[in-house]
């Protein structure tokens, strides 16, 4: 698992890595996808267990 965590770090200092974080960020400030985000988190946080 530290592998994992150790290639995802390396990947984020790369130059791709920086312009994807990027994005994100970006694309995490708009409201219409941080509403659609938080409406994920509500049913993933309202699911029942077996269902």
């Amino acid at each position: 698992m530290a592998s994992l965590f150790r290639k995802l770090s390396a990947f984020t200092r790369s130059p791709q890595g920086r312009r994807i974080t990027e994005q994100l960020k970006h694309a995490a400030r708009d409201p219409r996808n941080k509403a659609k985000a938080q409406e994920l988190f509500r049913k993933f946080r309202t699911r029942r267990p077996g269902h």
